[in-house]
C-alpha cells in the first residue's frame, strides 16, 4: 500500500517511509492511497473476536508491505495488553439504545493510548532495523503528550520533546508528563496555547536544519497516519458488539484536532455501516460554524472545563476535505493556503457530501457541566468533561432513535476534577490505584517563551545521544 498527500504534490511512501515522515513534503498530510474494503459478510465473521485479535485484521493491510504478519501481530497484542481492562474498550449502557464507549482503560486514562501505545512499539521495531536515531517532536492540548511519552518512553532509538500550553492543562494531565523520568523525555510549556505549539511543530517539520548530525523530526501528533490507523479499530470493535453488519450504529466525538472522528470517518468508508458521524465541539466550535454555514475561519481560542478540545485549527479536517473534494490535491492546497489569511467556504457539492454524514453540535461549559450531572443522576455514572460533549451532542443531533448510538468517552474523569467537583459531585473522582501517588512525584518541566528560535534551540542543546 502507498500513502500520498492531500496537497498532491509529494511523492507516495511506503508505511515505514510516512510513519518516520510525519507530514508530506508538500505541507499535506498522508493518506492511503486506496482503502481496504470490506463486505457485510467480512465484517460479521469478526464478530466475538478478542480487541487484540480485531486490531491485527484491520491494521495489517496498511503495513502489509513493510512490516510482516508475525512480527505485527506480536506488537499489537504486547500493545493492547497494556489496557487494564480485559475488553480494552468496554460499553457502557447509559440511555435507550445510547452507549458510551470507555476508551480510557489505557496507561494514561485517554483514549490517545489506542494509537500511541501501538506507535512507540511500531518506531521501536523500524528504528531498531534500520539503526536509526530520531527525535521525536510533537504539541499536546493535555492527553497527546502523556500518551506519546509513556508510549515512546522506552524506545531506545528517540529522544521526546513535547511541547504543551503553561498553565492550560489540567494537573493531572501535567503531572502525567512531567513525572515520567528518562534522559531522553523533555517537556516544554510554551507560553502560549495549544495552537501556538502546534505552529512551532510544523515550522519545525518544515525546516529541519536546527537539528545536528543530520537528526530527523519524526511526529507523534495526529497528523502521524499510524495514529489514525489505530483509532479505526476501536468502531469496528463497538459497532460489532451493537449487531453491524446487520444494524447500522452511529458515533457521536468529542472533536478537536478531527483525528478521532476521521477514523470513524475511514471506518464508514471501508464498509462499517455508519449511520451518523456527530462532531461535538466545545466553545472552539471551527467544526461546527463550518458543518452549518460552509464557513472554515478562525476566531479567537477560547479556554474551557475541555482543555483537550481548546483548539482552533483541527489539522485532520483536511485529511476529510481531500476525500470530499473526491481526492483533487490541488484544490485542497488553494483552499488551504487561502484559509491561512481569510474565511473560506467549499463548493456546494462538497459541502453536501459533507451534511450527508457529519452534524455538529456546539456545547458550552454549562451544558457540559449540567451533562455530568444529569447522567449522574440518572445513572450513577460519572462522565469527564470531554465525554459529556459527545454525550449532549449525541443528544442534540440524533437522527433515528432506533439507531444505536455510541459517544465516545475519550478520558477518565480523574483527570479533570475541576469540572467533575462543578457538577456537584461532593469529592474530586479518585485516579486509579496505580497513579495513587502521582501528586508526590517530582516534576520536570521547562517553561519557554513562544518562539521558535528558542524552542529549536533547547531541542538541539538537549539530544541526549544519536548513538
Amino acid at each position: 500500500m502507498k500513502y500520498i498527500s492531500t496537497r498532491g504534490k509529494a511523492p507516495a511512501l511506503n508505511f515505514e517511509e510516512v510513519l518516520l515522515a510525519g507530514m508530506a513534503s508538500d505541507g499535506g498530510l498522508y493518506v492511503p492511497e486506496t482503502l481496504p474494503q470490506y463486505d457485510a459478510a467480512e465484517i460479521a465473521s469478526w464478530a466475538g473476536l478478542p480487541y487484540n485479535e480485531l486490531a491485527y485484521r484491520i491494521i495489517q493491510p496498511f503495513v502489509a508491505d513493510t512490516i510482516d504478519g508475525v512480527e505485527l501481530k506480536a506488537i499489537v497484542d504486547d500493545t493492547y495488553a497494556q489496557f487494564r481492562h480485559d475488553a480494552v474498550a468496554p460499553l457502557v449502557q447509559i440511555g435507550h439504545n445510547e452507549w458510551v464507549l470507555e476508551l480510557f482503560h489505557g496507561p494514561t486514562l485517554a483514549f490517545k493510548d489506542f494509537a500511541l501505545q501501538l506507535l512507540g512499539r511500531l518506531f521501536d521495531h523500524v528504528l531498531e532495523r534500520r539503526q536509526q536515531h530520531v527525535v521525536i517532536m510533537g504539541a499536546t492540548s493535555g492527553d497527546t503528550g502523556s500518551a506519546a511519552i509513556e508510549g515512546c518512553r522506552r524506545c531506545k532509538h528517540v529522544d521526546i520533546f513535547i511541547l504543551h500550553p503553561h498553565e492550560r492543562v489540567s494537573e493531572v494531565q501535567r503531572r502525567q508528563m512531567t513525572t515520567v523520568a528518562g534522559d531522553n523525555i523533555h517537556n516544554i510549556a510554551v507560553k502560549g496555547n495549544f495552537d501556538d505549539c502546534q505552529a512551532l511543530v510544523k515550522q519545525s517539520f518544515a525546516d529541519q536544519s536546527f537539528l545536528p548530525g543530520g537528526l530527523q523530526l519524526v511526529a507523534v501528533n495526529s497528523i502521524n497516519w499510524a495514529r489514525i490507523m489505530a483509532q479505526i479499530v476501536y468502531y469496528f470493535y463497538s459497532a460489532l458488539s451493537l449487531g453491524a453488519p446487520h444494524r447500522p450504529v452511529s458515533f457521536s466525538v468529542p472533536t478537536g484536532n478531527f483525528g478521532d472522528i476521521y477514523a470513524g470517518w475511514l471506518a464508514k468508508n471501508m464498509g462499517l455501516p455508519i449511520e451518523q458521524l456527530i462532531i461535538g465541539t466545545n466553545a472552539n466550535d471551527i467544526l461546527h460554524r463550518f458543518m452549518c454555514r460552509n464557513q472554515y475561519e478562525k476566531h479567537e481560542l477560547m479556554h474551557s472545563l475541555s482543555p483537550s478540545m481548546d483548539i482552533m485549527i483541527s489539522s485532520n479536517f483536511e485529511r476529510a476535505l481531500f476525500d470530499l473534494y473526491q481526492r483533487d490535491g490541488l484544490a485542497v492546497a488553494e483552499l488551504m493556503e487561502r484559509f491561512n489569511r481569510e474565511t473560506v467556504s467549499v463548493p456546494d457539492a462538497v459541502f453536501e457530501r459533507a451534511r450527508a454524514v457529519f452534524d455538529s453540535h456546539a456545547v458550552d461549559d454549562a451544558s457540559t457541566i449540567a451533562t455530568i450531572e444529569q447522567v449522574f443522576e440518572a445513572t450513577e455514572y460519572l462522565l469527564d468533561p470531554h465525554s459529556a460533549i459527545a454525550v449532549e451532542a449525541a443528544r442534540q443531533c440524533r437522527r433515528n432513535s432506533a439507531t444505536p448510538m455510541v459517544a465516545l468517552a475519550t478520558a477518565h474523569p480523574a483527570k479533570f476534577p475541576d469540572a467533575v467537583m462543578r457538577a456537584g459531585q461532593s469529592e474530586a473522582p479518585h485516579l486509579p490505584h496505580y497513579m495513587n501517588d502521582l501528586y508526590q512525584r517530582d516534576e520536570r518541566y521547562t517553561v519557554l517563551e513562544q518562539d521558535l528560535a528558542v524552542v529549536q534551540g533547547f531541542i538541539a542543546d538537549n539530544i541526549s545521544s544519536t548513538t
